[in-house]
């Protein structure tokens, strides 16, 4: 059985202050945060839906609670590049953390868990990982409750569970998705606190039967008007930047005829930062720096997602 180091990188305790920063950073995701909130919070600790439903709805049986028991708990963060996907799936732990009052460990799998092409590498890689997070989730269960939360993520996913209807796919891929399918299923159920999110860039690449078990598909499409002047706002605080020229940024980010609006990441990791450097070291940033980069600065292409073949 292959080790932890091989299937995945170094593990987080979650909240931590990087993680912690990076999502309170995400200002202009509310809506998806709270979502990702419940969802969470139910598949990592069922017991709370029953807390829930006693204290709403009394002590008789309700059926709707059935249809939560054996949900997967499977997430797909899918859009564009720089829409904050990863950034969410790698810290919403920390909200959990402090939600359920527990410590949340990250685990981000390895691309290496794809093999190096040799019959049943891949699947036997795969099925290790799955064997690990059961391992470890038995672990966190503790005797009653969960007394930690595992959170698995796979970036690029598209890469490891593409769709199986993909004429070119390789023997060696189909078995390694039905490995993966194999995974997912086996902590449907499991009551383990476990949660798997996938991360994509081309959603219609997944397999659809992945698809379809998730128990929510989250969709990250680029910052609209109100959210980028959220965002602005909160990345130039203390420049004493005017609030006409955040408003005037919030127009000039978004899209035209001629290019996309910027992306989360363009506005935090290229526009702002490069403002600052623009005055560093002998004045202040200024308005006019803004606007100009903002005119000049090319946002992120679009990711034109190909069909599979």
């Amino acid at each position: 059985m292959a080790s932890q180091d091989d299937l995945f990188h170094a593990v987080i305790e979650l909240p931590e202050p990087v993680r912690r920063a990076r999502y309170d950073r995400l200002v202009g995701l509310d809506d998806t945060k709270r979502h990702l909130r419940k969802e969470a919070m139910l598949l990592a600790d069922p017991q709370r839906l029953q807390a829930w439903a006693s204290e709403c709805h009394g002590s008789g049986d309700i059926a709707a609670l059935g249809l939560f028991s054996d949900r997967a708990p499977l997430f797909v963060f899918a859009g564009d590049v720089g829409s904050g996907k990863s950034a969410l799936a790698e810290s919403f732990g920390c909200d959990l953390a402090d939600q359920l009052n527990l410590p949340v460990y990250l685990y981000r799998l390895k691309l290496a868990t794809r093999g190096s092409g040799l019959v049943g590498e891949m699947t036997a890689l795969i099925g290790d990982a799955f064997a690990h997070l059961h391992e470890q989730g038995r672990r966190a269960r503790g005797t009653r409750r969960a007394n930690s939360v595992l959170v698995l993520v796979v970036d690029e996913a598209d890469a490891l569970v593409q769709s199986r209807e993909a004429q070119q796919m390789h023997h060696e891929d189909r078995a390694g998705v039905d490995a993966f399918l194999a995974g997912v299923d086996s902590l449907a159920g499991a009551n383990l606190p476990v949660l798997v999110v996938l991360c994509t860039n081309r959603v219609g690449a997944l397999d659809p039967a992945l698809m379809r078990r998730a128990a929510a598909t989250f969709t990250f499409t680029r910052p609209d008007a109100q959210q980028r002047l959220a965002v602005l706002g909160e990345a130039l605080q203390g420049l004493a930047i005017s609030p006409e020229t955040l408003a005037k940024l919030a127009e000039l980010t978004g899209p035209d005829a001629d290019r996309p609006g910027y992306t989360f990441s363009d506005l935090t990791q290229r526009l702002v930062p490069a403002a600052v450097l623009h005055a560093f070291p002998d004045r202040p940033v200024s308005d006019a720096d803004l606007l100009t980069i903002a005119v000049e600065l090319t946002p992120s292409p679009v990711f034109a997602e190909q069909p599979f073949t």
